[in-house]
């Protein structure tokens, strides 16, 4: 064994000089003592047949300390060539010889001549490159007996992965360097591997989600129970509709933002319903439509046609059977038979007033309004339409006719579009969430499914509340998949989806569920609805901020929602990380372009 010592002087410039500090670096012939820590270099040396996606993760997954050095240098693609064709050849004179002498066939030689002979087709085809990789193991503790027993749990490790790792001996000081990031191999012990084994030792390749690479994949975090990443792609799934439920606190509008932008840089194109204006600096940064509604000045007519221009026959009945779902969320119940038969001749009356038919060609004309319904009502004799006239006076005249009292002030257009509504009363929340979700609906369903659309819907239990709000989601839920849309429904209030009949059919219609901090209140309701474990269900309880359980049938990951700092910007909601702007404006949003820049920047 020899010592050498390393003289180090930690001095700002202008201070006095101190005394050195030496640290001793002991080298023996199995391990190294750096100052008070001792640490052991394994090299591998015996490599599985084939490697799956991060087969390097069980060993950056490792809980104690332990440095993974991956050192890659490729090889020209002429000597590649020349070095296969030679090793070939010693095979399959090899596999010659001992049919001559009699010999069984050798098994092991047999996939050695087929891997050689797969590898320089794949190289001559210009699919793949050949590399000579070496991989290199220093094991950390803090004396001689736990390096010990560390070293005897990583060959273990390395045993179960069908590696075989064995010491540097005599080497350790060179193995120690190899190690550390200086980008220097003084072992040596180099193995030939094509692109595909190499990629996949790539850290950033996670085991937990295998997905295929696809353009529309998206980053959702880190891996709370290894070093990999969460990679999603929920529209190769049977279902391209999300569940997220979350207590309020958990980051749940945080990871829906995160989630929006990431799907944006794949050209996916979204509509969020905001009930709290909090997508309104997003929206503005990435260019989309933000349309306020409860604003002055800001209109939405309910029987507007306008956005039905692409129907050929049925726009006039499908107004009909949406102001029959409106006017149960307004009037704060399902219609009675009576109900809908006089609404249904009211609806009738005052289109035709408005001089619009089932004829197609008089659909462009200026629609009626609200309250023309409600006039069309009071002038019947029956008594029920006359009740659901006094009973519409609110939204018609009264204190909420802000919205409805003009025709519609602004159209649903652009790459992302951004409903608020944080300026309707609350008692308009649910009417105002069926609206934007009427009025992206009739956009999602009359124009071709020609690119994957997100429809994101914020605190969705104001409309969940609502029976025929209930019912309305439910129908877009089922029917989203065939016009190639998501839809994402987020909620702080489990109870109202869960506790129904059509909020379990909406959960069960979503390929993708997301769960983050629960109440305990409501813990146990979700544990049932989930299947959850005793130890998932802790995990819910004590999870901090940003931290989420995916499930996907019998699939559970736990992840951690990281953003990058440009993202971060977009889709916060802390006051304190963003410039107060005055009343009625927004603080201003950092430009962002729908590329890979900020993902570049997270990674």
């Amino acid at each position: 064994m020899f010592t050498r010592k390393k003289k180090t002087t930690n001095r700002a410039e202008g201070e006095p000089a101190q005394a050195p500090v030496e640290t001793d670096v002991q080298v023996g012939a199995h391990q190294i003592r750096i100052g008070d820590s001792y640490a052991a270099t394994l090299v591998i040396v015996g490599y599985p047949a084939e490697v799956g996606l991060g087969w390097l993760e069980p060993l950056l997954a490792y809980p104690g300390r332990v440095d993974v050095s991956l050192h890659v240098e490729p090889v020209a693609p002429k000597t590649a060539s020349d070095k296969l064709r030679r090793q070939m050849a010693k095979f399959e004179a090899s596999s010659r010889k001992g049919a001559e002498q009699g010999r069984l066939e050798d098994f092991e030689t047999e996939a050695a001549t087929e891997d050689a002979r797969e590898m320089a087709a794949a190289l001559a085809r210009g699919e793949s490159k050949l590399y000579r990789v070496g991989l290199y193991l220093t094991v950390h503790a803090a004396s001689q007996e736990e390096l010990v027993e560390e070293v005897d749990h990583v060959q273990s490790l390395t045993s179960s992965m069908l590696i075989e790792a064995r010491p540097a001996s005599y080497r350790q000081l060179h193995g120690w360097v190899s190690c550390l990031p200086l980008g220097v191999d003084l072992l040596g012990q180099r193995r030939s591997m094509d692109t595909p084994a190499v990629s996949s030792g790539y850290p950033f390749a996670s085991p937990d989600l295998a997905v295929e690479t696809s353009p529309t994949a998206v980053l959702y975090g880190l891996n709370s129970d290894s070093s990999g990443v969460v990679l999603w792609d929920r529209w190769s799934l049977d279902s391209y509709n999300s569940v997220i439920l979350a207590r309020s606190g958990a980051g749940k509008s945080y990871f829906c933002k995160l989630d929006l932008l990431r799907s944006m840089y794949a050209g996916i194109t979204a509509a969020v319903i905001d009930p709290e204006d909090e997508y309104a600096r997003l929206t503005q940064a990435v260019g989309g439509t933000l349309i306020q509604l409860g604003a002055p000045g800001v209109h939405l007519n309910p029987l507007d046609l306008a956005l039905d221009a692409s129907a050929s026959r049925d726009a006039l009945s499908r107004r009909a059977l949406f102001l029959h779902t409106l006017l149960g969320v307004m009037l704060g119940g399902p219609l009675a038979p009576r109900q809908r038969a006089a609404l249904d001749r009211a609806v009738i009356t005052t289109y035709r007033a408005a001089g619009i038919t089932a004829d197609e060609r008089t659909w462009n004309r200026p629609a009626p309004l609200l309250a023309d319904l409600a006039t069309a009502l009071s002038e019947q004799d029956d008594e029920h339409g006359k009740e659901m006239a006094v009973q519409l006076e609110p939204f018609t005249t009264g204190t909420y006719n802000e919205l409805f009292r003009a025709p519609t002030t602004s159209r649903p257009t652009g790459h992302l579009v951004s409903w608020s509504l944080r300026s309707l009363p609350d008692e308009l929340r649910a009417v105002g969430t069926l609206l934007a979700l009427d009025s992206i609906w009739r956009g999602v369903t009359d124009a071709a499914p020609d690119h994957p659309r997100m429809v994101l819907i914020d605190e969705a239990w104001l409309l969940m509340a609502q029976s025929e709000g209930a019912k309305f989601l439910f129908r877009m839920a089922k029917a989203a998949r065939k016009r190639w849309a998501g839809l994402t429904i987020a909620t702080q209030d489990a109870g109202d989806v869960l506790d129904s009949d059509l909020g379990q059919a909406v959960v069960a219609n979503s390929a993708t569920q997301v769960l983050m901090r629960q109440s305990p209140q409501a813990i146990d309701r979700i544990a049932e609805a989930f299947s959850l474990s005793e130890g998932e269900k802790q995990r819910l309880l004590s999870a901090s901020p940003g931290d989420a359980l995916l499930c996907s049938g019998d699939m559970r990951v736990a992840f951690r929602a990281l953003a990058s700092e440009a993202e971060h910007q977009l889709v916060t909601t802390n006051p304190a990380e963003f410039t107060q702007a005055p009343p009625g404006n927004h603080a201003p949003a950092p430009e962002l372009h729908l590329d890979n820049a900020a993902e570049e920047d997270f990674l």
